[in-house]
C-alpha cells in the first residue's frame, strides 16, 4: 500500500468512516497483513475513547476488560466471528478454517463496528450470517466511540433491566439493583434507553417500508436502512459491497440520506426539533 492510500485508509479506519480509494475496497489489496492492521484499529475506533485514556493513564490493558461495555463488545464480537467462521467452513463456503476465519473476522469487525470496509462480497454469504452481522452493527460500537447505532451500553441496560423484570415476576417482593461496571443504573435512565431503542427500531421499520414502497426489494431495503442509520456503508443486494448506492433513484437516496442524518445525530436530537414545545421555548 502506498503512502497516499495508507493515509486515506488510516483516517477512514479510525473514524469508522469506511471509505476506500478503490472500488473493490480492501479486497483490492488481497493482503492479510493490511486486513489485520485495519481490524486492530477498527476495534480501537469502536471502543470508548475514555477507556483508551484510562488505559493510557494506568499503563494497563486490564482497564479495557474491567469496562463491562468494552468486555461485552469484545466477547460478543469474538463469539460471533468464531461461530460464523465455523459455519461457513462447515457448509463448504470456504475450503479451510483459516481462510474462513480471515474473511469473517475482517467483515464482522468492519460491519459490526460500523466501519464499512470489505475484503470480500459478503452479500454472497448465507443470509443467516449476513443478517447477524448487520444486527451486530446496531449494538456493537461503544458509547464515546466513533461508531454509530444503539451502542453496547444501551443494549446492556435493556438486557439487564429485562432480566430484572422477569425476576420480579417470579419474586414480586425482591429488590434488585441493576449495575453496569459496578455502578447502579437508575430506573429513569433505563426508561430513556428503552424509549430510544423503541424509536430507533421503529425508524428502521418505517424507512424500510418507505424504500420498499419505492420499488426496492426487502433484503436490499432493510439492510440499506441499517447500513445508513448505523453509518456502516454497504448493505446487501444492490447496495452490497460489490455494488453501491449510485443506482438508487432520487427518492431512495433522500430516504437513505435522512436515515444517515438520524443515525449520526442519534434520532432524539432531530425529532425534538419537530416538537411544538421546543419552538415555544
Amino acid at each position: 500500500m502506498g503512502w497516499f492510500d495508507a493515509v486515506c485508509h488510516a483516517m477512514a479506519t479510525l473514524s469508522l468512516g469506511g471509505f476506500s480509494t478503490h472500488d473493490a475496497s480492501i479486497a483490492y489489496y488481497n493482503s492479510p497483513l493490511i486486513e489485520a492492521v485495519i481490524i486492530v484499529f477498527t476495534i480501537v475506533g469502536g471502543i470508548n475513547f475514555a477507556s483508551h485514556f484510562a488505559a493510557f493513564s494506568s499503563r494497563s490493558l486490564k482497564t479495557y476488560w474491567k469496562d463491562e461495555e468494552c468486555r461485552t463488545m469484545l466477547l460478543l464480537l469474538s463469539g460471533s466471528i468464531l461461530a460464523a467462521a465455523l459455519y461457513l467452513w462447515h457448509t463448504g463456503y470456504y475450503a479451510g478454517f483459516i481462510e474462513s476465519l480471515r474473511y469473517t473476522a475482517f467483515n464482522f469487525v468492519s460491519i459490526g463496528l460500523a466501519n464499512g470496509l470489505a475484503n470480500t462480497d459478503f452479500a454472497q454469504w448465507p443470509l443467516l450470517i449476513s443478517l447477524w452481522m448487520f444486527f451486530l452493527a446496531n449494538i456493537l460500537a461503544n458509547s464515546g466511540s466513533t461508531g454509530g447505532g444503539i451502542k453496547t451500553i444501551r443494549a446492556l441496560v435493556l438486557f439487564k433491566f429485562s432480566l430484572r423484570e422477569m425476576m420480579v415476576l417470579l419474586h414480586p417482593k425482591a429488590v434488585r439493583t441493576v449495575k453496569i461496571s459496578g455502578k447502579a443504573i437508575p430506573d429513569r435512565l433505563a426508561l430513556t434507553v428503552m424509549s430510544f431503542i423503541f424509536i430507533y427500531f421503529m425508524t428502521v421499520v418505517l424507512f424500510s417500508f418507505l424504500l420498499m414502497a419505492s420499488g426496492m426489494e426487502f433484503t436490499t431495503a432493510f439492510t440499506a436502512v441499517i447500513a445508513c442509520i448505523t453509518n456502516s456503508g454497504p448493505g446487501l443486494g444492490e447496495v452490497g459491497p460489490a455494488g453501491n448506492y449510485a443506482g438508487l433513484d432520487v427518492m431512495q437516496k433522500w430516504i437513505c440520506v435522512t436515515a444517515m442524518l438520524l443515525g449520526r445525530l442519534e434520532i432524539f436530537t432531530v425529532f425534538i426539533l419537530f416538537t411544538p414545545a421546543y419552538w415555544k421555548k
